[in-house]
């Protein structure tokens, strides 16, 4: 199978710096921005969008819930309008500057606790995904594979890429493993290009219960922010003849 590679970006803020953002654009094919929520800010919106202009990377919003703190990954409490608006505020202002750059945003992929928190729930999926159609219904939503989001959205006209991840571990019902567990992120390189060849090869993942389960996936994720993202990038650029055109 063909597969996108897509890469957490533009997530550093102010004077803070995080991630390789600029070499890893090498080895991706599409990016997902941080839109000033979780992480992210105006200067680092335009200057991530532009350099994914001059690599020929697509370009994604990744707006997550109001927690600068807590990097987007805490669980909220949000309603579904609360959810719905604060799409098309962060989803609105990083098109901004995609129009700006006479460019076209690609897609939308939920971050961190509201992606995962939308991925299965329906009032919640249903937020995201109404939000994502009513700014434009030709937007790609990127989302877990196998959720009930990824049903939902479809059902409602959009086109969705079902994501699975290099560098996280799974449960056997095709969530990821929660953060607050330490078998959470794989770290070990020849251990993620294993997993990651499972996906591509085989549509499949090894869970932390040592089950085989099946994963149908058309877009493969590697978090920005983690400590071996560069590193796990180039390695999986040796499957180039996956890569999604």
């Amino acid at each position: 199978m063909r597969m996108d590679i897509n890469c957490d970006m533009g997530e550093s803020f102010g004077a803070f710096r995080m991630g390789n953002d600029y070499e890893i654009l090498d080895y991706v094919t599409s990016i997902n921005v941080a839109c000033g929520f979780h992480a992210g800010d105006p200067m680092i919106m335009r200057q991530t969008v532009k350099r994914a202009i001059e690599k020929g990377v697509k370009i994604g919003a990744h707006p997550g819930y109001p927690d600068l703190q807590g990097f987007g990954r805490r669980n909220m409490d949000f309603t579904p309008e609360e959810i719905y608006n604060m799409i098309i505020y962060q989803v609105g202002a990083l098109r901004g500057f995609v129009d700006v750059e006479k460019t076209e945003l690609h897609h939308v992929k939920p971050h961190g606790a509201l992606y995962n928190q939308s991925a299965n729930d329906s009032a919640k999926a249903q937020a995201v995904i109404d939000a994502v159609y009513d700014l434009n219904p030709k937007l790609k939503l990127y989302c877990l594979a196998g959720s009930l989001i990824a049903k939902l959205a479809r059902e409602k006209g959009l086109t969705v890429f079902e994501e699975a991840f290099s560098d996280r571990n799974y449960n056997e019902d095709g969530t990821l493993v929660s953060r607050s567990n330490e078998q959470a992120l794989i770290t070990n390189e020849d251990e993620m290009f294993e997993h990651v060849k499972g996906i591509l090869l085989s549509n499949e993942v090894r869970t932390i219960q040592k089950k085989v389960i099946k994963i149908n996936a058309q877009t493969l994720c590697i978090h920005g922010d983690g400590a071996h993202a560069l590193q796990f990038a180039r390695r999986i650029s040796e499957l180039d003849g996956f890569l999604f055109d």
